[in-house]
């Protein structure tokens, strides 16, 4: 059976930069025919990733530093200390179809699980004599270097880049373009997160004081300008509990427990950008959670139409109000009877009933792992 677990979240920025484009102004994007503020999925994505509290074994890591991490290892877990451990290192790597680029970093980014990075330097050291390097041997392409490793350890060192049951990896995929065996589709989707209401840039011009400076040598030391906003962002996400239960090897509890750590991740990801500047740790006012059968519903459009705070209203309280108003239009026509509503709202805009209402992101927590476990038992 189907089961997709929705985010639904209304969070208000004080003035910030959270996320910048390539001239360091904050990203934007226009929605519905009007300018919207706007972070992007992989922004959030990253701040998820900072804040979910997963098992070390359990954690993706995201370098070029892949080299370091088994050097380091070989030598303090395995006693390994040799002038051509970086060759031996480099061997192994090119028998899985790695290739380090200059002999110091991987050609690209991996997003590799803890326990595949332990694995390479298992495979290391178990294959250390036959990994050394003939005496007066000339460095060999990728493609040779893997021909010529022994077939025991090209065979391990395929079945090693399996994901490593990383949940950060199995939640949002990974692509190798010249590796597509070792590609995970993400179990996690994540929406740019959009203003729900119109927005204008804005500068702040700024001066900074030579604490050196004698009586006589007058204005700034320094002068500038930072860009930034303010906004109330719509931020959506979906989870398909069965394809992270099938990038985890069908471990079924492993991807329960992801599923209540991501809750508290979600909710708590806040950028780092420019936040020395600006400090904007403003929490979600609204978390919504819905478990949908039919199909994922994105409920963006609920502000095509940008929302307006009248009478001295927060911005806030409109967005949950349209954000529910669409919800129950749009759920009437795709929805399904046996969706479920779970919702966090500080707003007060959440009409009472529609759903369960929960007080602590650890309820909210526990109430998703159980609405999924007993979903999947069907």
């Amino acid at each position: 059976m189907s089961v997709f677990v929705e985010f639904h979240l209304i969070q208000n920025f004080a003035p910030s930069n959270l996320n910048r484009d390539d001239t360091g102004a904050p990203k934007e994007a226009v929605f519905g025919g009007y300018r919207r503020a706007r972070v992007s999925s992989q922004c959030f994505k990253r701040a998820i990733r900072l804040n979910a509290e997963f098992p070390v074994a359990n954690q993706g890591v995201r370098t070029k530093k892949l080299l370091e991490l088994l050097r380091e290892q070989l030598q303090t877990r395995h006693g390994r200390d040799a002038e051509d451990i970086d060759q031996r290192i480099e061997s192994a790597l090119s028998a899985a179809g790695l290739k380090l680029k200059d002999g110091i970093k991987t050609e690209y980014l991996l997003f590799l699980g803890q326990q595949e990075i332990d694995g390479f330097a298992a495979l290391v050291n178990e294959h250390w004599d036959a990994l050394a390097a003939p005496a007066g041997g000339e460095k060999k392409s990728k493609k040779d270097a893997k021909s010529s490793a022994p077939a025991e350890v090209v065979k391990q060192a395929k079945e090693i880049l399996n994901g490593g049951k990383a949940l950060d990896v199995a939640l949002f995929g990974r692509m190798l373009a010249d590796m597509p065996e070792v590609n995970q589709d993400a179990a996690c989707q994540v929406a740019h997160a959009i203003s729900t209401h119109r927005v204008e840039r804005e500068f702040d011009y700024f001066t900074a004081v030579d604490d050196k400076g004698g009586a006589e040598e007058t204005g700034a030391g320094m002068i500038g300008q930072v860009e930034f906003n303010s906004a109330t962002f719509y931020r959506y996400a979906v989870v398909d509990p069965s394809k992270l239960i099938s990038n985890l090897q069908g471990d079924r509890e492993l991807a329960l427990s992801g599923l209540q750590a991501l809750v508290q991740a979600v909710a708590r990801a806040i950028p780092t950008g420019k936040q020395n500047t600006f400090a904007a740790h403003n929490p979600p006012s609204f978390i919504g959670i819905a478990i949908r059968h039919a199909s994922p519903l994105n409920l963006a459009n609920a502000f095509e139409k940008p929302v307006q705070a009248r009478n001295g209203e927060a911005l806030t309280r409109p967005s949950v109000s349209a954000l529910a108003g669409y919800e129950s239009q749009l759920s009437a026509v795709y929805g399904d009877s046996r969706d479920a509503w779970a919702y966090l709202d500080l707003s007060g805009a959440w009409p009472e009933g529609k759903g369960t209402h929960l007080t602590s992101l650890n309820a909210m927590a526990e109430w998703v792992v159980s609405q999924v476990g007993s979903r999947l038992e069907q």
